[in-house]
């Protein structure tokens, strides 16, 4: 590749290997939020800065997570199933369980998480859990891991994936939630154990998986699956979505245009806003 600057997306990688056969490359503008696709230490030292748009994709993410939220423990694509299967009028079946009243936890307390906790703050949740040891928040009750996924009857999860989140929700994590514990992952694919929450599902431990992200979307992990675990998808109680957080026509255009100026402010030689270090921050 003969570029100076190239624009990123969710379905680009670049690894020490794609350095090489970008000789001239000194800047990576990604059109996107996470940005563990790309080998920031191979960048390094290459001399090629990453950027990313750190902040665009925070409120619509949020939004995401609490429809998610909402669509497993309110049985919606049952629901939805049944009702289009031909419906007679009401009958007393698809009990499940409101954020009204209910224990809601949340692991990563960044932007997204924080967008969360304060949407939820508005649907009168008992309690309101935060994990994050690096953040302080108000009218936030910050716990540890094990008590937040002990207590919660919804947990959220938007950390990053850096090496320490890696199968964060794993099967010692899941004997531990509260049975029948609605479990919503926004954050990155691998930070869960995909294997452990289908377990976690078929002995009811975990009442519900919802999902707008996956393992096999991490494509710098070698040992990274290659599909959805089929344990998931076929699963009547998971709420699975194609990594839509940003998809806001408005948004999705406002995150392009931020990378286009990043790369055209590399091209021009100005100075760049946005620049991707190696230790990740919360996401």
């Amino acid at each position: 590749m003969d570029a100076d600057a190239m624009m990123a997306f969710m379905t680009d990688s670049v690894t020490k290997e794609s350095l090489l056969n970008a000789p001239r490359l000194k800047t990576i503008s990604c059109a996107l939020k996470g940005y563990d696709n790309f080998d920031l230490r191979a960048c390094a030292q290459a001399g090629v800065s990453v950027t990313f748009v750190p902040d665009l994709l925070t409120e619509p993410t949020a939004e995401l997570a609490i429809g998610l939220a909402i669509a497993a423990g309110r049985n919606v694509l049952q629901g939805d199933a049944a009702t289009r299967a031909g419906y007679s009028g009401w009958r007393p079946a698809l009990y499940g369980t409101g954020l009204h009243g209910s224990v809601a936890s949340v692991i990563g307390l960044g932007k997204v998480g924080q967008a969360i906790l304060a949407r939820l703050a508005g649907f009168g949740c008992a309690r309101l859990l935060g994990v994050d040891p690096s953040v302080r928040l108000d009218q936030v009750e910050l716990v540890t891991l094990d008590e937040a996924v002990s207590t919660s009857d919804y947990v959220f999860l938007a950390v990053p994936l850096v090496s320490d989140t890696r199968h964060l929700v794993d099967s010692r994590m899941l004997q531990l939630s509260k049975k029948g514990q609605i479990l919503v992952n926004v954050g990155r694919g691998s930070v869960v154990d995909e294997r452990a929450v289908v377990d976690a599902l078929a002995n009811e431990q975990l009442g519900a998986y919802a999902a707008d992200v996956y393992e096999m979307e991490d494509w710098l992990l070698p040992d990274r699956p290659r599909e959805i675990h089929p344990g998931l998808t076929n699963n009547a109680r998971t709420v699975l979505t194609p990594h839509i957080g940003s998809a806001v026509r408005r948004v999705r255009f406002e995150i392009e245009m931020r990378a286009a100026e990043n790369l055209v402010r590399s091209l021009r030689g100005e100075s760049l806003s946005d620049v991707a270090v190696e230790a990740s921050a919360a996401a």
